[in-house]
């Protein structure tokens, strides 16, 4: 469920810890000091790098004068369900990178998510032999024991568009992603059957930006916003790279993202558009 996600429940304990002590009129320096602690410590805290244990939680309580027992109650259950295993430890598989765990739990936590793909299609929109073929192509010496387990996890994942908390799931991708030949004819028409289907879903739109719209913001970076239930959570923007993954989260490094997201969808294909086009590529693949 989005609300017991342990990312969540960390950033929102981080968060509220964060308003307690601008509310009390202390910098990082006094409560440090109050500690007996680093600043970096305190720091860490408040961006959700580091988890809160509950005697943090019962100090920083008392240095910031909360003596409301229903309140201190709240922060010190947000300190245990942050400690909670995650969507992929309660799944049993280990084959997924430790980098991914933090993705992992955005997703599950968000309330919306934004994604702009443009050279393979959504991972949330991929058929279990499409994301073989994809996978195996791009990383060919991986074991097949380990594609097989993340191909089984990614299939997992996408269960979370059909939830009774379902997040609202944009994609917006690229003609190429569609045009791309991952697979055989037979892999890329189900392919895009399977995502004809998914936009049918209340919680999804899918959008697609044509060859003919030339060149255009975000072209050459593909990307992932996500958004949360509540609202002192600040937005977070994932980026994959070749060797590293980015997450950006200060409100000044995620508005540029938020601001493409607009002009991308104002330059796609609007949703019905997209579906048409979609079925009129798909109807090109025989196999």
């Amino acid at each position: 469920m989005a609300g017991s996600s342990p990312t969540l429940r960390r950033r929102q304990l981080a968060a509220r810890l964060r308003e307690l002590r601008l509310q009390s009129g202390m910098n990082i320096e006094d409560v440090a000091n109050r500690l007996l602690c680093s600043t970096t410590k305190i720091s860490r805290l408040e961006t959700a790098q580091r988890g809160v244990s509950l005697r943090d939680v019962r100090d920083l309580c008392q240095i910031y004068g909360v003596t409301q027992q229903a309140e201190i109650d709240e922060l010190m259950q947000m300190a245990r369900e942050a400690k909670q295993p995650g969507l992929l430890e309660n799944s049993g598989l280990t084959a997924v990178e430790s980098t991914f765990r933090t993705y992992i739990d955005l997703e599950s936590a968000a309330a919306s998510i934004t994604e702009f793909q443009t050279s393979y299609l959504p991972g949330l929109l991929q058929t279990r032999d499409y994301a073989h073929a994809l996978i195996r192509g791009m990383l060919p010496r991986m074991a097949q024991e380990v594609l097989e387990s993340r191909l089984e996890f990614r299939m997992k994942r996408q269960e979370l568009l059909l939830r009774n908390d379902a997040p609202q799931y944009w994609a917006v991708t690229d003609e190429a992603a569609l045009r791309r030949r991952v697979g055989d004819d037979q892999i890329m028409r189900r392919q895009l059957e399977r995502i004809i289907e998914i936009g049918d879903l209340p919680n999804v739109t899918i959008q697609v930006i044509p060859f003919t719209a030339g060149s255009y913001m975000g072209l050459d970076n593909s990307f992932v916003l996500f958004k949360f239930p509540n609202q002192s959570i600040l937005d977070t923007v994932y980026i994959e790279g070749l060797v590293n993954n980015s997450y950006l989260e200060k409100d000044s490094d995620t508005q540029p993202y938020r601001e493409a997201i607009e002009h991308l969808r104002a330059t796609a294909l609007n949703p019905r558009g997209s579906i048409a086009l979609i079925s009129e590529i798909c109807a090109s693949y025989s196999g």
